[in-house]
């Protein structure tokens, strides 16, 4: 059923995405657009010097800085050693400058030594940034990763950056609403990756575009935050522009005395209103899906979109079964660049790379379960692999269970934090040819360096291919 454009509390059942929308709606623009106030704008080194620039060319002043947080993350490296020496010269202009800039306008800033420093879209939720209930706009798609606490969290342009910069809002255009319901329980060996990965494979990497998806059920419910953010982080690869899990018992554990989580009468308040951030019963959805998760399996990505993926105890597909000439043409493409043939059992094909991170798999929950694998085991002599954890505090509270040790002992390099080689705009880069089980959220052509041959899974599951030397189902290794 098509929906009203916003509907104001209080006129009717309403969806989660609706209510968060009409309390930030200033005012309409037209049939299709509302102006609508942004909360929370986080800015990186990587998507924000073209809108500085544009605002000082306009003569412009940051209207809100309070209101911004930035953060060093993309172009850092993430070598052993802690460092803010940047070998590439434009890379190291990228960060002077944004750094001046945020100085500049009084802004908020994780530099590379700064302690907080990390992947944006993980230090914003540990360090209590994003609250429930708020509009989080930033110049990276993944910014839905905010919708776990129940944030409207989605990307944005330069030219958009720019805009929020100057005005604190942004010319909106409502999405239609999905509700994706999740019951059932996790099978062992099977993550919240596998979730996300089995739902894109199902609706395709265009199946929830122009949609705010909201998480329900069960199996959402029993997740915790890590899980829930890796929903919301990924589900992005089938087009969604927005995610939200209503906040509950969970959220209010995880934001409790985090160091921008509101005090003592203000979280007393806060929490009568992160009541009410739920779907009404009867709301309505454009949209709604349902899976059941006793029938998810461990998931690889075999080809070059996050919608080309099979279960850990499948073949590579065969083309020539595909009707769709289109897809059919896409599948050979990417079985060349991927160097796999059909009919290959997936657990026969060899990796030379693993890394562990990213801002969908890279928080300590995720370092725990890879950790469980490796403890007592080692790294497959040929395979090089890597940990970078998503953000220092995290690196830090690994270290202080002893999780760089497993790491450390079974062969893995323990690295600083930063996006690393989701996206290969620093040193980290797989050759051309390589091979990597990557925990990461995309397997494009070249994202992870030219010619290089990405394979997503699950953080565990990556521990099992380096391991092993190939791609392996990680239930084989798990303990009793």
């Amino acid at each position: 059923m098509e929906q009203p454009i916003v509907s104001a509390p209080g006129a009717g059942p309403a969806t989660l995405y609706d209510k968060i929308v009409a309390t930030h709606a200033i005012r309409r623009l037209g049939e299709k657009h509302v102006l609508l106030y942004v909360d929370r704008h986080i800015l990186n080194e990587y998507t924000s010097p073209q809108a500085f620039a544009g605002l000082r060319a306009a003569g412009r002043r940051v209207r809100r800085p309070e209101a911004c947080f930035g953060v060093v993350d993309h172009v850092n490296p993430t070598t052993p050693e802690r460092t803010a020496r940047i070998a590439d010269p434009r890379a190291a202009r990228q960060v002077e400058y944004f750094l001046g800039n945020c100085a500049e306008s009084g802004i908020e800033c994780c530099g590379i030594l700064d302690p907080r420093q990390g992947i944006e879209h993980v230090v914003v939720p540990e360090q209590g940034i994003a609250l429930p209930g708020m509009v989080i706009a930033c110049g990276d798609s993944h910014t839905t990763t905010y919708g776990a606490l129940g944030a409207l969290g989605f990307g944005i342009g330069t030219s958009e950056v720019e805009h929020l910069l100057a005005t604190q809002t942004l010319v909106y255009e409502p999405l239609k609403r999905m509700r994706v319901t999740i019951e059932g329980h996790l099978p062992p060996g099977v993550t919240a990756k596998d979730i996300v990965m089995t739902l894109i494979g199902q609706i395709g990497a265009a199946g929830a575009t122009g949609f705010a998806v909201e998480f329900a059920g069960a199996a959402v419910e029993s997740l915790d935050m890590a899980g829930r953010m890796t929903l919301s982080n990924m589900i992005v690869e089938a087009g969604a522009r927005g995610a939200l899990i209503a906040p509950d018992e969970t959220t209010i554990r995880y934001l409790r005395g985090r160091p921008r989580a509101p005090r003592d009468a203000h979280w007393i308040a806060a929490l009568r209103d992160w009541g009410s951030l739920r779907s009404d019963p009867g709301a309505l959805f454009d949209k709604e899906l349902q899976l059941q998760a006793q029938g998810v399996v461990p998931l690889v990505s075999w080809g070059t979109s996050p919608e080309q993926v099979i279960g850990v105890d499948q073949r590579i597909p065969e083309p020539d079964a595909e009707t769709d000439s289109a897809r059919r043409e896409g599948m050979r493409r990417a079985l060349e660049y991927m160097g796999l043939r059909p009919g290959t059992p997936i657990q026969d094909v060899k990796i030379d790379r693993a890394f562990i991170g990213s801002c969908t798999n890279g928080r300590l929950e995720d370092l725990r379960s890879a950790a469980e694998i490796l403890r007592g085991r080692r790294v497959v002599a040929g395979v090089r692999a890597m940990v970078v954890p998503g953000s220092t505090q995290v690196r830090r509270e690994a270290e202080a269970e002893g999780i760089d040790r497993i790491f450390i002992e079974a062969g893995f390099e323990w690295r600083q934090s930063g996006c690393s080689m989701c996206l290969a705009m620093n040193e980290d880069v797989l050759a051309s040819g390589e091979r990597c089980a990557s925990s990461t959220n995309r397997n494009f052509e070249g994202r992870q360096g030219r010619g290089g041959r990405t394979h997503l899974m699950s953080p565990a599951m990556v521990a099992a291919a380096a391991l092993t030397g190939r791609i392996t189902d990680v239930r084989v290794l798990q303990r009793d």
